[in-house]
């Protein structure tokens, strides 16, 4: 069976995120003022060949573990369909 996992990857909160400060400033620039706070990370997509929704999502992680997501800078988060 073919699961979809989707992955959102974000800088830990602790950190600076130099694009999301960017963002902010464009945005204020714009005379968008009404936003407190950005933080960009990514979206992941993985089509997951498993027999069951719990081995794809422990592929998703491992993945996420071993190359998706610097777990030293960053925080992941798994979604299967």
């Amino acid at each position: 069976m073919t699961f979809t996992a989707h992955i959102n990857v974000m800088p830990l909160k602790e950190l600076l995120d130099p694009q999301g400060k960017a963002v902010m400033s464009g945005l204020k620039n714009l005379g968008i003022t009404q936003i407190n706070d950005v933080r960009i990370g990514k979206h992941i997509t993985l089509h997951i060949e498993a027999a069951t929704k719990e081995e794809a999502q422990a592929l998703a992680e491992i993945a996420c573990q071993k190359l998706l997501a610097n777990q030293v800078m960053e925080s992941f988060e798994v979604t299967i369909q």
